[in-house]
């Protein structure tokens, strides 16, 4: 019967990871028979889990949407990947949201084996979220991460490769301190003991992240808050580009709706200027589109150039 049962389980977690099965092919990966593929079909269906079938000598099987949510098999990394997503959201500010994730991710770290539990306990207590708006998603491998999260939380020095915005590529030998989720990036702060200073790494540069297995002891961050840290390190990276725009709309608005990532002075009751400095003009433009509001650039022409590609870009959608 445990046999039975696990083969049971291995059939879903196949079923759940292609649209479509070919039958015989289905059958060789589990090192059954045809017919004894047909009774684990039956079995799956008879708890609750909606297998259609396709009949004929090409015949398989998949695995179709049901009218409730039967239970789901996923592997390590989706695991890890499902309670970071479920963090996040538990942290957002999405209404309805937050209270809903935090009982999922209360459901899924309680039925982890130790050795998952013991990653998800490392990235919830090593990481700091930071509200800053929406850059660029950057890919992160989760076996990168979570071996950062566990490096913090061990104190743990950690060798790794790095890629600079240059690109450049030195090899890193750190005192790990904490992970910094910032809008979608992450960050990883740490002391330097090649350069004997503080750094921030960003994660989707870091390569074969490699503990060394030598404790130190945690020495004390030049600043009251980590993510303010980040924060001040992006503010005074160089820019490429200095924006000026002038917008219809009052500086209080513009404030409220782009302050965080602007300079905004007053003109009038009416219009306000609103200044920014960065290294891709692909931020300015989703700032000011969340001013509604028209606007003029001022400079730099470049700007003029990117808002006529997007904009051609949203006529061909």
């Amino acid at each position: 019967m445990a046999n039975t049962s696990t083969r049971t389980l291995r059939l879903l977690s196949l079923l759940q990871t292609h649209r479509y099965w070919p039958g015989t092919e289905l059958a060789e990966r589990l090192g059954v028979s045809v017919r004894t593929l047909r009774r684990d079909i039956d079995r799956l269906r008879e708890l609750g889990y909606p297998v259609e079938a396709q009949r004929g000598v090409e015949g398989g099987y998949q695995l179709a949407a049901g009218a409730a949510l039967p239970p789901l098999v996923i592997d390590d990394e989706e695991a890890v990947a499902l309670a970071v997503g479920l963090q996040a959201a538990a942290q957002g500010a999405v209404e309805g949201i937050a209270e809903s994730s935090v009982r999922v991710l209360a459901k899924v770290v309680q039925v982890m084996p130790p050795r998952l539990r013991r990653r998800i306990d490392a990235l919830r207590a090593m990481t700091v979220p930071a509200s800053w708006g929406s850059p660029t998603r950057a890919d992160i491998d989760p076996d990168v991460l979570t071996a950062i999260a566990l490096a913090c939380r061990d104190s743990e020095r950690l060798n790794f490769s790095y890629t600079a915005a240059n690109g450049q590529r030195t090899d890193r030998h750190v005192e790990p301190h904490r992970l910094v989720c910032l809008g979608r990036r992450w960050y990883l702060v740490a002391y330097d003991l090649t350069r004997h200073d503080w750094r921030k790494f960003r994660v989707d540069r870091l390569t074969r992240p490699d503990g060394t297995g030598a404790r130190f002891r945690p020495r004390d961050l030049p600043a009251a808050d980590v993510a303010e840290f980040v924060r001040a390190g992006l503010d005074n990276a160089p820019r490429s580009y200095r924006v000026e725009v002038l917008v219809d709309a009052p500086a209080a608005t513009a404030r409220e709706r782009i302050g965080r990532w602007s300079t905004v002075e007053e003109v009038d009751a009416e219009h306000c200027r609103v200044l920014m400095t960065t290294d891709s003009l692909d931020w300015p433009i989703m700032a000011l589109g969340q001013l509604d509001a028209d606007f003029r650039v001022l400079e730099p022409p470049e700007l003029l150039d990117q808002l006529h590609n997007w904009g051609a870009r949203f006529n061909r959608a």
